[in-house]
């Protein structure tokens, strides 16, 4: 396990040090270069996966400190394929651009010409549903407030009935002990009811 942990980890820190390749690389050889260092995270994903299968089997005094490493690994792996990821999409969308900027610089305008619009709907139709979005946090957030107050003046127009019960109560005539008991009643209740 040992050998298989020390050879996946300096692969893991080949292919950290490699991703810069595919920035600096021409344009034809950057698929080259991606298949290459996509090659080798399937295999430090494959050790890993056996790792893991190996861990099982250590012995029960080293198999923590084996699985944080092998965790470790994992989790290096999965930063290295999401930096993939990333570099690719970074990618694609600057080769997207210059077509598009190729598009656009080749296309012949002529005046009054019915097909002289350039294609923003999907701009538009991103703002668009931000601005639904954002009407409807704001929505959320006003009746989230309303119904604070509501509570508030619920909480208000309680404790002036619970006010107006105790007078009723001493002006009858209950015993002190009464009164507290009813009142230690009703903060039970109340501890209760912020529990659940």
């Amino acid at each position: 396990m040992e050998n298989l942990y020390h050879q996946t980890n300096k692969m893991l820190q080949e292919v950290q040090s490699q991703m810069g390749r595919i920035e600096r690389a021409k344009s034809d050889e950057v698929h080259l270069v991606e298949n290459e260092i996509q090659t080798r995270i399937d295999q430090i994903t494959s050790n890993v996966e056996r790792l893991e299968i190996m861990v099982n089997k250590e012995p029960p005094t080293r198999r923590q400190n084996a699985k944080l490493r092998v965790d470790q690994l994992k989790y290096d792996c999965r930063h290295v394929q999401a930096a993939m990821r990333n570099i690719q999409h970074r990618r694609y969308t600057r080769e997207q651009e210059e077509k598009d900027r190729e598009a656009l610089l080749s296309r012949k305008f002529t005046t009054n010409e019915p097909d002289t619009s350039i294609m923003i709907d999907a701009a538009l139709q991103h703002n668009t549903s931000l601005n639904s979005a954002h009407r409807g946090i704001d929505d959320l957030l006003g009746s989230g407030s309303a119904i604070l107050g509501g509570l508030r003046d619920q909480r208000s127009a309680l404790k002036g009935v619970h006010r107006k019960v105790l007078d009723i109560a001493s002006s009858l005539g209950l015993s002190n002990v009464v009164m507290r008991m009813t009142e230690k009643r009703e903060i039970g209740r109340a501890s209760c009811r912020e529990r659940v």
